[in-house]
């Protein structure tokens, strides 16, 4: 059995930004970007019940007891359904790629932007990328 003593603790700063907080903070704005960009493509193709409980949960950051108490369903029943619209949107991503080519052809746009010297190319690529 381990003991830890109080004179083992180091203080922390305030404000102070370790590198093991900062990939966790990374890896959360990843997540929350993917989801974002799933359910821009395919939120459409979702029931209006699943669109409404992972509205609550995913974007507006309702924990799932409330979105259970507000909706009259279980806890439980709340995150199964989180969890299998996550499914369904990866699935729909699997068949379809849509977010696979936005992601592609976005960076290739980008890529002519910065590679080219044409004051007319730059600018029609830069109207692209606003428009994606």
């Amino acid at each position: 059995m381990y003991r830890l003593r109080a004179e083992s603790f180091q203080p922390v700063k305030k404000n102070c930004l370790t590198p093991f907080l900062f990939c966790r903070i990374v890896a959360l704005m990843e997540k929350i970007y993917a989801q974002s960009l799933l359910y821009d493509f395919y939120g459409e193709l979702l029931t209006e019940h699943q669109r409404r409980v992972y509205e609550e949960v995913v974007f507006d950051d309702l924990s799932l007891g409330e979105v259970a108490e507000e909706l009259g369903i279980s806890r439980q029943g709340v995150h199964d359904m989180v969890r299998r619209t996550e499914k369904a949107l990866r699935k729909y991503e699997e068949k379809l790629g849509l977010v696979r080519k936005f992601i592609s052809l976005k960076r290739k746009v980008n890529e002519i932007k910065e590679l080219t010297e044409d004051e007319k190319i730059r600018k029609l690529a830069e109207e692209i990328l606003e428009e994606l």
